[in-house]
């Protein structure tokens, strides 16, 4: 890979307009970026099982259950109502 690192081509892509002191601050920072993933890229990785989330995940919620409501019970709390279905503000 390349030493020097194009900054103004990265803030370009990103929509940043950077002075050359903050072009040359970045450089800086983005080499050290690329140092150290070129020290990761280094690391034998063959024994390694991928994984998508470091803690496991499970699912907390309960399970889906149907049941049979009263349609005067679900609009109760609506705003407005109208021959059993909820009534909402015409859109156009």
């Amino acid at each position: 890979m390349s030493d020097k690192i194009d900054t103004q081509k990265i803030a370009k892509l990103a929509r940043l307009k950077l002075t050359e002191t903050e072009s040359a601050r970045l450089e800086v920072y983005l080499k050290q970026i690329v140092d150290y993933m070129d020290q990761l890229n280094q690391l034998d990785t063959s024994n390694v099982k991928p994984t998508s989330h470091i803690l496991p995940v499970n699912n907390v919620f309960r399970d889906d259950k149907t049941s049979k409501l009263k349609s005067m019970n679900c609009l109760s709390g609506a705003p407005s109502s109208n021959k059993g279905h909820y009534q909402v503000p015409k859109i156009i």
